[in-house]
């Protein structure tokens, strides 16, 4: 049995961060560095290390998503969990608003007249917002899914993606799609992922921006 480490409360998140990176040493994983910040925090939120084999992330993304923060850039999530854990007072210091659209109403009665997910139409309402929009999609597939449609339609080019859904049905080939894109993107390959994570990668770029 380990010991109890004597850790104080302020001190508990530096110490486990410390943790995290005597790991990855054990293991021999070595991150990227503009990538290291995102995949720690995604292993301090999960406690599960195979995201620093699977953590993909386009050219530079770290550093786009930056700069769209710092220019005002908003957040669109697919649950109001990832919404809640967002740093929206670090984005709102930009300019930035975090939104979920997937309780609203008119979402809900498109969804049923449509036959679609509610993800579907709150990825077209998210289209509407006229200013640069990083999506965070932590739970529907279909969410990515509709984002490579108007894309591929030439509808609708989103400023960045995050797509850490998890599941089983359709989660692999959707953050397949994206990938495929030339939207700057961090995605999980694989099944893993959720609201917890999608949140954890927003506020990783977002503590690298506090004033």
């Amino acid at each position: 049995m380990n010991p109890i480490e004597f850790v104080l409360p302020g001190e508990i998140e530096k110490r486990s961060f410390e943790i995290i990176s005597e790991e990855l040493e054990k293991r021999q994983i070595v991150l990227p560095k503009e990538q290291e910040p995102v995949t720690k925090r995604v292993i301090h939120t999960s406690a599960d290390f195979d995201y620093a084999e699977t953590m993909c992330y386009s050219d530079h993304a770290v550093e786009i998503a930056k700069e769209l923060i710092l220019k005002g850039a908003d957040i669109v999530t697919d649950t109001n969990m990832a919404l809640a854990g967002i740093n929206k007072k670090i984005l709102a210091s930009f300019g930035g608003e975090a939104h979920c659209f997937m309780a609203d109403l008119d979402v809900a009665r498109l969804a049923r007249e449509r036959q679609v997910t509610r993800a579907t139409i709150s990825m077209e309402k998210a289209a509407a917002i006229e200013k640069p929009v990083i999506f965070a999609v932590g739970n529907a597939p279909t969410a990515l899914i509709e984002l490579h449609k108007m894309i591929t339609e030439g509808r609708y080019q989103p400023a960045f993606i995050i797509g850490v859904p998890v599941g089983f049905v359709n989660v692999v080939p959707a953050k397949e799609l994206i990938m495929e894109t030339e939207v700057p993107y961090i995605i999980n390959r694989g099944r893993k992922g959720g609201s917890n994570v999608a949140a954890a990668i927003c506020n990783a770029i977002l503590y690298q921006l506090r004033r």
